[in-house]
């Protein structure tokens, strides 16, 4: 029997090809997951890129943070040694005028002493002169008197002028010191504290008369048949006084208000702290609680710690500087 070569070669033809199919197939996946591999590579190395850039910008941001941070505090510095290189020559200015002034009475009490005839009126003058100044302190330390402690203390300077002494000087200058801590109560805290009260007593209308701030609905009929025997209110409506007596309860305050001004216009410190107490009882009372009610309120705290006599230090030194010179010329 003959062998034929082709009859053999056909069946191997189709499983060459279907290993040659899965070789191509291998081989295309092989490149595509190069392919991945090397993009996944780059779009890592993107993103380390990315993320190094943003560390640099941020640590630039911090470094300009800084160096804003260091030129605002160079600037507050400079603002500071400013303010106290300020401080310093007002010091020295007003050291400078002192001195000035200083040397213009020692020239105006040289020419005086160069006239013998005006010594034999100094002791009538100092006499005078210490009456007055007892007059001035006791007209503001008693009574409140500003102008006329004013007045009393320019009575003085007038009559100082004519003292030839050389401790009258010193007197001068004290004197000067005390007028000028007079006229830097300007018209005085009465007035002023007047003009709050006045201003405070206005600003109360100006209050809410409910606690949201809305109008209130009108009652009902069963409210309106039963208001004399049962008063219903919302909670948070309710006020401790009632509405037909809120009239009784603001004339009653401003009762409070009227004995407060009463009180401050004739020195009265505790009568006047008594009465504005009475008058923040009576606004919790008649108004509910609100950012309006609040700031009345503090404002009436701070009028309370108002000093209707305030102390002024100055006060009475020229006085004893005089009793003191009348005493040691004595002994």
């Amino acid at each position: 029997m003959i062998d034929d070569p082709t009859a053999a070669a056909v069946p191997a033809s189709p499983r060459r090809r279907h290993t040659l199919g899965w070789l191509v197939v291998l081989f295309v996946l092989v490149l595509a997951g190069l392919g991945g591999w090397q993009g996944w590579r780059w779009w890592q190395g993107q993103q380390a890129r990315q993320h190094a850039a943003e560390a640099r910008a941020l640590q630039h941001l911090e470094g300009v943070e800084q160096q804003i941070e260091a030129l605002r505090q160079s600037q507050r510095a400079s603002s500071q040694r400013i303010q106290d290189a300020a401080a310093t020559n007002r010091v020295l200015r007003e050291e400078i005028l002192g001195i000035g002034q200083r040397n213009a009475l020692l020239e105006d009490t040289v020419a005086k002493l160069a006239d013998p005839d005006r010594h034999g009126a100094q002791a009538l003058r100092l006499d005078e002169i210490e009456l007055l100044l007892s007059q001035g302190q006791q007209r503001w330390v008693v009574a409140g008197d500003l102008d006329g402690a004013r007045r009393a203390y320019a009575l003085a300077a007038t009559v100082l002028q004519g003292v030839d002494s050389p401790g009258a000087l010193n007197l001068r200058q004290s004197l000067e010191q005390e007028r000028a801590a007079l006229d830097a109560l300007g018209d005085g805290p009465q007035v002023q504290l007047q003009a709050r009260l006045e201003q405070f007593s206005g600003q109360l209308a100006q209050l809410p008369q409910q606690a949201g701030g809305t109008p209130a609905a009108p009652p009902a009929w069963w409210q309106r048949l039963l208001s004399p025997l049962v008063q219903v209110r919302a909670s948070s409506d309710v006020l401790p006084v009632a509405r037909g007596e809120r009239g009784a309860a603001q004339d009653a305050l401003q009762i409070e208000l009227t004995l407060a001004r009463a009180a401050a216009e004739r020195g009265d410190g505790a009568g006047y702290r008594l009465a504005l107490q009475r008058v923040d009882t009576w606004m919790s009372r008649l108004w509910p609680d609100s950012p309006q009610l609040r700031q009345r309120r503090a404002e009436l705290a701070a009028l309370q710690q108002i000093a209707l006599r305030p102390q002024i230090p100055e006060l009475g030194s020229t006085l004893q500087q005089l009793r003191s010179m009348r005493d040691g010329r004595s002994s």
